[in-house]
């Protein structure tokens, strides 16, 4: 039978390339339902092309275009707001969800995905980043499969397939480094988001490249690796890899170290999370070592002081990983914006850090209230 799927931002750089791997295997996948939050234009387009059962346009200021312009497709359900996100993922037709939405409002609907036994493909790291304990502990209860997406840990998670109960010495997450790897500090004062967005080796949406050229990105996927495979903050190594080619990779206790490999490309680690453990084929292009060199190098920490930050937090533990994410939200945007330079963005985040109120042992109220108030502090700073 047809796995049916569930795209929450079938309209980012995830989604659409999830429906290339869906369109490439008609046989095997077919998109039930398809959500965005803005690109209204874009959602019909993939409705009139895969005739999901569902589509959700999160703002509702763009309902009645959706629903206009469906009108003559009654087969498909129309719904609009965060509420429907929610309650879409529970229908009983939805086989697996893949969770594509950027940022805090990701942690919701995955929450009632995870509550009606969906399986989980997540791409949506700040699920794991802001509640990993609560995602980790509600998964295990419902036995919900999460399945990562991420290419790093898709890498990780492929490096430790049959590896049964052998120990992870270390996790080594590489890292492309960003545009600015090689600036100064003072060359870094004087980027913009323009110069930021042009990341060298993968395309992605304005927010996480953003992300990637602070080494926030990658912050956020030590965060990830923490939750996912149960391996602590010190024994997570970040690699500065330009290359692109060794996705990740798992050091074992005898010393071997297992890598993935494979060129820069998205639908790979998205096929995977779906077809597990069967790898299908994929058209593309292929790897070829022939005449490369792979580079490695230790990141810098106090030029990239985003990705210390990061391991702070995580050290820190309870709420503090969500004000990281949420600081880094409206950093990230007021750079976009040109409302801070480069080098603020960490500046306000390690202050909102400091500012928000430290909460051990947080309930999922608890972070829907800290992402609030460490929102409003980072606005108040900039």
């Amino acid at each position: 039978m047809k796995q049916r799927i569930c795209i929450l931002g079938s309209t980012g750089s995830i989604g659409t390339q999830a429906l290339d791997v869906i369109r490439q295997h008609p046989d095997r996948y077919e998109a039930s339902c398809l959500t965005a939050n803005n690109r209204w234009e874009m959602l019909i387009c993939q409705a009139r092309e895969f005739k999901p059962d569902t589509v959700v346009i999160a703002n509702e200021a763009y309902y009645d275009k959706v629903s206009d312009a469906l009108s003559d497709m009654p087969d498909i359900k129309v719904y609009a707001g965060s509420k429907a996100l929610d309650e879409v993922v529970e229908s009983s037709s939805i086989d697996m969800v893949l969770t594509a939405m950027v940022g805090f409002a990701g942690l919701s609907p995955t929450i009632h995905a995870i509550n009606a036994r969906k399986k989980i493909c997540l791409a949506n790291k700040e699920t794991l980043v802001v509640a990993g304990e609560l995602i980790c502990r509600l998964a295990r209860e419902k036995r919900v499969p999460i399945l990562p997406v991420d290419s790093e840990h898709s890498a990780i998670f492929q490096s430790i397939v049959g590896e049964g109960d052998n120990s992870i010495e270390k996790i080594l997450l590489t890292c492309s480094g960003g545009p600015f790897r090689t600036f100064t500090a003072e060359q870094m004062a004087q980027v913009t988001a323009d110069d930021a967005l042009r990341h060298p080796t993968w395309d992605m949406g304005a927010k996480i490249t953003i992300d990637s050229a602070t080494l926030m990105n990658k912050g956020f996927e030590v965060i990830e690796a923490k939750w996912l495979f149960g391996v602590e903050a010190d024994r997570i190594e970040v690699l500065i890899h330009p290359q692109s080619v060794v996705h990740s990779a798992v050091q074992f206790a005898d010393g071997s170290v297992k890598a993935q490999l494979g060129v820069p490309d998205m639908r790979m680690p998205i096929q995977y999370a779906f077809s597990f453990p069967d790898r299908l084929h994929l058209k593309g292009e292929r790897l070829d070592l022939i005449g490369k060199s792979l580079d490695f190098q230790k990141p810098d920490t106090e030029r990239f002081r985003c990705l210390a930050l990061a391991y702070e937090s995580l050290r820190m533990g309870g709420n503090m990983p969500c004000v990281l994410n949420a600081a880094n939200e409206i950093a990230n945007e007021a750079f976009r914006n040109g409302k801070c330079s480069f080098p603020q963005v960490a500046s306000i985040i390690e202050s909102t850090m400091g500012k928000a109120p430290f909460v051990s042992a947080p309930t999922y109220d608890d972070y829907v209230a800290t992402d609030h108030e460490a929102r409003e502090i980072a606005l108040r700073l900039i």
